[in-house]
């Protein structure tokens, strides 16, 4: 991607991509843990003929600041608002996956007059258990770049299904690419958010109109999990695609249906 730049926010320099149409409403996506902005192309390209699209490196991520660890959602959620405050942006959709969903979540709940729509992808109020964020964010802390490498090589099986990764090795290795470069420090420090945070005593709190979409094949926030928000967020809606963990890379087409579905109605 080509189009990508540095934006100085009030939490640091930030690195954007913004594309699409100027003066259309704005769709904010939000990557997953262990990628870049990067994972978005596929969306970026389909919706700047109708929307002002703008990606970014989250916090720890790519080219954004990696400050020293723990961090917290308070500051995921935070950086969103300040890159908003900084391209001059009021009120924006907004699309996160995974890591990116559950800041989407936080964001609902904190921010609500600053967005018309959530999607909230691949994720859980709650995802995994503290223990294991600990454990993961302890063992890339120890092994630096190499334990990066080696989070990268088992990173298929936790972001795809086995037909998928048979079928397209070119995303699957683009996107081994992405987490084998990410700054170990930067991704430790998600991991502790992520293993602090459990938003499922506030999701009730959302009112913003809230798309939770489920991968049928994830392992890592299952259709359940999509199905318990539903079930907590009134008026929110429930979609599911054919994929794993990263929906938007294995299943596209079926995804940036779900996702237009979703705000045409809104905009």
């Amino acid at each position: 991607m080509t189009n990508t730049y540095s934006l100085q926010t009030r939490n640091g320099a930030f690195r954007v991509a913004v594309d699409g149409l100027a003066d259309g409403p704005v769709l904010l996506f939000s990557n997953s843990l262990g990628t870049t902005l990067e994972m978005w192309e596929g969306q970026l390209a389909a919706f700047g003929s109708t929307h002002r699209v703008v990606g970014y490196d989250s916090r720890g991520h790519g080219g954004s600041p990696a400050p020293a660890g723990p961090y917290s959602f308070n500051q995921l959620g935070a950086d969103v608002l300040g890159i908003m405050d900084a391209l001059g942006i009021e009120r924006a959709f907004f699309c996160g996956i995974s890591m990116g969903g559950h800041t989407g979540l936080w964001l609902g709940v904190h921010a609500p007059e600053r967005f018309a729509g959530i999607a909230v992808c691949n994720s859980a109020a709650k995802i995994g258990t503290g223990q294991a964020w600990e454990e993961r964010a302890g063992m890339v802390r120890q092994g630096g770049v190499a334990a990066m490498k080696e989070m990268a090589a088992s990173a298929p099986q936790r972001w795809f299904t086995p037909d998928f990764v048979q079928a397209r090795p070119d995303v699957v290795a683009a996107a081994q690419d992405m987490i084998a470069g990410i700054d170990p420090e930067g991704y430790a420090a998600c991991c502790d958010a992520l293993g602090l945070s459990d938003l499922r005593p506030e999701q009730g709190r959302i009112t913003v109109p809230t798309l939770l979409l489920a991968g049928e094949s994830d392992p890592v926030t299952t259709v359940a999990d999509a199905q318990a928000m539903h079930e907590a967020i009134a008026g929110s809606s429930l979609a599911s695609v054919p994929a794993s963990h990263l929906s938007n890379l294995e299943a596209p087409q079926a995804f940036n249906q779900a996702l237009a579905r979703f705000i045409s109605p809104l905009a």
